[in-house]
């Protein structure tokens, strides 16, 4: 236009296709939320996938034997997934329990493990076996979640004989609500 002709000649830079590398998008924080901290962006935010209900229990109550609680201090039921594994548990607790009826052992030392009653139960028995008897067979049954019931056959010389338990998961702890040595 002033005196010069007009050419639509290509810059020569851009003539060439260009060529690119591998790009490799690497992660800069670790925070999924990162995105999001704007205000604007914050209502366009998606929602959170509802949580699925928490598995319900099968029992409301654990055994209170006619004990007054304040709702406060009210034993709490528990679910077996959050309390100690029930095979090593019922041997362990059979093995003392045993201990206990031959008189080797306090009864006092396992207060924690027994309901008061059924404790004072076992006092009154302790020491009435000559011997402490051998397990044969431990058979673990869990009618509903966080209660297990335990029959062992012991033999006590030439006798064999059955001993009955049921636990109950009650604040975070297996607890013995009924014993039994038939």
């Amino acid at each position: 236009m002033h005196g010069k002709s007009c050419s639509m000649d290509t810059n020569p830079i851009y003539d060439e296709l260009p060529s690119f590398n591998r790009i490799t998008l690497t992660t800069i924080s670790s925070d999924e939320n990162e995105d999001w901290l704007h205000p604007v962006l914050e209502i366009f935010r998606p929602q959170p996938a509802p949580e699925l209900m928490k598995k319900s229990r099968l029992y409301l109550l654990p055994s209170l034997f006619n004990d007054e609680f304040d709702p406060d201090f009210a034993p709490e039921p528990t679910s077996a997934e959050e309390l100690p594994e029930l095979v090593q548990w019922c041997t362990n607790f059979t093995r003392n329990v045993l201990e206990v009826y031959a008189g080797r052992r306090q009864a006092g030392q396992l207060s924690k493990q027994f309901h008061h009653q059924i404790l004072s139960e076992l006092i009154k028995n302790s020491g009435s076996e000559k011997e402490i008897g051998k397990v044969r067979n431990l058979h673990i049954s869990q009618p509903l979640d966080g209660i297990c019931e335990t029959t062992v056959t012991v033999r006590f010389g030439d006798r064999l004989r059955a001993l009955l338990f049921r636990f109950e998961g009650v604040d975070k702890r297996w607890l013995c609500t009924a014993l039994r040595l038939l």
